[in-house]
């Protein structure tokens, strides 16, 4: 009863063991013993029953999810300490809880048309193709790749850059990546060496010259009649316009009933359309890499990318250290820090990716925190996908080398937002072809002092114990530096666009 049906520890679940559902009642005819089920509080799914359901044996008992938990029971206007989700033993629960996760997996997933992806409850009725990873319990990386595998999961092509996400990622000879129930998922490849974004790029080309020569056929077989196949259905192939997930699953029933033409004829053409016909289907190509791999050894490569204008997406998992190989500084690291090669604090402030990069004018760009603003992490990834050329995302990621209880990781994301150290924005230069400023900042000015947010890490604790004039001097930059770069981002924000 205390569970506001938001969908945030879905949202927020590192290894995708938290999932919600939407049904019919008639489901719970065969439901075992203690399933549970409420009905559904909104309007749009009238009439149905809502389940939050955990697998436990992939669960890892991080308790981020309790703690972000908004269903808090009241007595007499005052919160007590019963929530709609709590952490649980799990041995007594175990072999219950398992046989309700494989019920609740038999229960058809909601009808995505009914509440739109672009929303966060939208986002998570759409089920994860990245699940059950081995990063570490807590991780804040793996909630942005589940968040791509869930929106685009079933079209996307990956190109991972060698670091966490990569070793969570192609943990051989298993892997978290996965398929829906249609058989659709990702296609996932590592590079090993830190050319992740190169290596993205000729995903990306190939995919557009495959694609470009399937067009061609169909141009050449509309003006030749081609017999046996449909010309009507040939047009609407070439011409397609797959701008929603809607027109997508459209195209995707054209190319069904192309294959079904083409397999009745025998010549050499129509089976290499054959081969070429899902290449119809818009892809969403990503990179995924750490700052180690974006802001440093790969960046000349992400640079070109970015520069080419072409149609990709860049994820930039942000940990502000080398996580994978032990916290090493990178020029991500913020200013006062301490990493290895850093062991004095960082003496120099955190390179601002997002502001190069959308010095270009044609390059998406956006800042977000899951755990400061859900909405504006949904909102951007789905810009990022829509919008017809590069794209880059920067995400704040809470990480185990911060020195922090993993359990309130978004806690400490939500802390760097309000004392303006992660300034939440997009750019989206489709706005400024509209006459708008294409620079939207989506965090408050700073409610907190940065002390309150850097001294609850013991990365910047800890110069504090070991030498508190340099730990002062660091704080009080970090102020500085603070104030003028959010005077900085809100005189661009503020730009006249309109065509006068």
């Amino acid at each position: 009863d205390l569970c506001i049906q938001c969908a945030q520890c879905s949202f927020i679940c590192p290894h995708a063991t938290i999932r919600v559902k939407f049904y019919d009642p008639k489901y719970l005819e065969k439901a075992p013993e203690g399933f549970k089920s409420v009905d559904a509080r909104s309007k749009k799914f009238a009439g149905m029953k809502y389940t939050v359901q955990v697998a436990p044996e992939d669960c890892t008992g991080c308790g981020e999810c309790a703690n972000i938990c908004p269903g808090v029971k009241k007595v007499n206007g005052q919160k007590t300490g019963e929530k709609a989700l709590m952490m649980k033993h799990q041995i007594p629960l175990r072999e219950k809880e398992a046989r309700n996760w494989d019920f609740f997996l038999s229960i058809p997933d909601t009808d995505p048309t009914i509440m739109p992806r672009t929303t966060l409850i939208g986002s998570q009725l759409l089920p994860p193709t990245f699940e059950f990873s081995g990063a570490c319990a807590g991780c804040g990386e793996t909630p942005y790749v589940k968040l791509v595998s869930q929106l685009f999961g079933d079209r996307a092509i990956i190109a991972n850059a060698t670091g966490c996400s990569s070793i969570y990622g192609g943990n051989l000879p298993t892997t978290p990546y996965t398929t829906r129930k249609d058989g659709r998922g990702p296609s996932w490849s590592n590079s090993l060496f830190e050319d992740a974004a190169e290596f993205g790029f000729g995903m990306r080309l190939t995919s557009d010259k495959l694609a470009e020569h399937a067009r061609e056929m169909l141009d050449r077989f509309i003006k030749e009649e081609k017999e046996g196949l449909d010309k009507d259905l040939m047009i609407a192939l070439r011409d397609a316009v797959q701008t929603t997930p809607e027109a997508i699953e459209e195209q995707r029933k054209r190319v069904s009933e192309l294959k079904k033409q083409l397999e009745k004829l025998n010549d050499r053409d129509a089976k290499l359309l054959y081969s070429l016909s899902d290449y119809l289907i818009k892809r969403s190509i990503w990179i995924f890499g750490g700052d180690g791999w974006a802001y440093d050894i790969g960046y000349g490569g992400l640079d070109h990318v970015l520069a080419s204008g072409k149609d990709i997406n860049a994820l930039v998992l942000d940990t502000e250290v080398y996580s994978n190989t032990g916290g090493q500084m990178s020029k991500a690291t913020p200013m006062g820090a301490i990493a290895r090669f850093a062991e004095g604090g960082k003496p120099t402030p955190k390179k601002d990716l997002g502001m190069m990069a959308m010095s270009y004018g044609n390059v998406y760009v956006a800042r977000v925190a899951m755990g400061a603003n859900m909405m504006q992490t949904v909102r951007a990834f789905n810009e990022a996908d829509a919008y017809d050329g590069p794209s880059v995302i920067i995400a704040y990621s809470h990480c185990i080398a911060h020195g922090i209880d993993m359990s309130w990781g978004f806690e400490q994301q939500k802390k760097a937002v309000e004392s303006g150290a992660w300034i939440l924005y997009r750019y989206n230069p489709q706005l400024a072809k509209e006459g708008k400023n294409p620079l939207i900042i989506d965090s408050k000015d700073p409610k907190i002092d940065v002390e309150d947010y850097m001294y609850s890490e013991i990365r910047f604790r800890a110069l504090k114990r070991s030498n508190p004039e340099a730990a002062e001097k660091y704080l009080n930059l970090v102020r500085e530096d603070i104030k003028n770069r959010l005077r900085i981002y809100k005189h661009l924000a503020t730009l006249d666009y309109s065509k006068k």
